[in-house]
């Protein structure tokens, strides 16, 4: 069973979700849906409860920082004791088009983390051109978790795993010329990376240009591989194991 950890394969996002669940779970990938506002954490409720070896993330995204009201909160922290909810994601921060709602962000972040350890689920984390605030942000909380899409540097990935983290590896380090991650890759090892397709975007190199689905997450796998000088069913096999220890999945 492979598992993709971070993926939007639901309706808000992309056409034909339930088909390409389908798909995915015919060829034994198991799907970690990740919400990001109310509306995609209801379908991932929904289609986490509807199929087996689909498990939800719930959260908030940097994106709503400023409108996610004290209900917003306390409705987020009762759908979290849903079984089938594994994590607390996509959640994080991120100043790539400026640091003008720095503020906000890191307070929505917060609470995310809150509810985190108030429920003691790992969290899901975005972090784009805000690798320190997010590092300092984190160490401050008992959360332990996955930096997705990772962005950062080697030595930098190598103080989120001290703090109990993965780091999530999608199609960027399939691009061209992405030294960075792949650098990423070889410093911490196959037992810290967690492998995902960020669906429906990012697509592997091998289908830019298309509309990312799990099935793609053989391109990952197989960069991987390739990068550690591993057979793809030893990344398979240790990138899953991460996974379930991370996730509690059984």
């Amino acid at each position: 069973m492979i598992i993709d950890t971070h993926c939007h394969v639901y309706d808000s996002e992309m056409d034909n979700a339930e088909n390409i669940i389908s798909e995915a779970l015919k060829n034994d990938i198991c799907l970690i849906l990740n919400g990001t506002d109310l509306k995609s954490n209801l379908e991932v409720l929904e289609l986490s409860a509807k199929y087996d070896n689909v498990y939800g993330a719930l959260g908030y995204f940097h994106t709503l920082a400023g409108e996610v009201t004290d209900e917003d909160i306390s409705l987020l922290d009762r759908q979290l004791e849903n079984s089938n909810v594994i994590a607390v994601g996509e959640i994080g921060i991120d100043y790539y088009h400026g640091k003008d709602k720095r503020d906000i962000q890191i307070e929505l972040f917060e609470k995310m983390l809150d509810l985190a350890e108030k429920h003691d689920l790992p969290v899901i984390v975005h972090s784009r051109k805000a690798m320190q605030d997010t590092y300092d942000i984190l160490k401050r909380h008992d959360v332990k978790g996955a930096l997705h899409c990772y962005q950062g540097s080697a030595e930098m990935a190598r103080e989120f795993v001290k703090l109990g983290f993965y780091i999530g590896v999608g199609g960027p380090v399939t691009h061209k010329n992405n030294k960075k991650i792949e650098k990423t890759v070889k410093t911490v090892g196959i037992d810290h990376i967690l492998v995902e397709t960020d669906s429906p975007y990012l697509s592997p190199e091998e289908k830019r240009g298309e509309t990312n689905t799990p099935m793609n997450i053989k391109y990952v796998i197989g960069k991987i591989a390739d990068e550690l000088d591993l057979g793809k069913v030893e990344v398979i096999e240790v990138t899953s194991d991460n996974a379930k220890r991370l996730f509690n999945i059984e």
